[in-house]
């Protein structure tokens, strides 16, 4: 991966998050957060992987109402990151925080006694 692009990739996200803590009014987007972002080599798609905390039902209207707001953001995008062409956003779910989660409570349950060594 090229310098400008790996620059690219995280000026994305960062602008991304701030976008989507303070711009977007959508009342079906929950707790979403950036996780990650790959930039096509053209610059003409842009993944961004999401983690939304909540239910599966939660999970599902925070990624519909970021695909509704999939313009909204590109018009953003392409307003604060300075770019040769502004990239087509593709929203992917990232589970990567939730099975996290997970294997801490697995490990918690193992140690039997809640986390506290003695």
């Amino acid at each position: 991966m090229s310098d400008r692009i790996a620059r690219l990739n995280e000026e994305i996200k960062r602008e991304v998050s701030v976008i989507l803590q303070r711009e977007i009014k959508d009342p079906r987007l929950g707790f979403a957060s950036v996780t990650d972002v790959e930039l096509s080599r053209d610059q003409s798609y842009c993944k961004v992987y999401i983690s939304v905390f909540g239910s599966e039902e939660e999970r599902d209207d925070s990624m519909q109402a970021l695909k509704r707001a999939a313009g909204f953001i590109r018009t953003e995008i392409g307003q604060r990151v300075r770019m040769r062409k502004t990239p087509e956003f593709r929203f992917v779910y990232d589970s990567s925080l939730e099975q996290g989660a997970r294997i801490n409570a697995i490990l918690k349950d193992i140690r039997g006694d809640g986390g506290s060594e003695s």
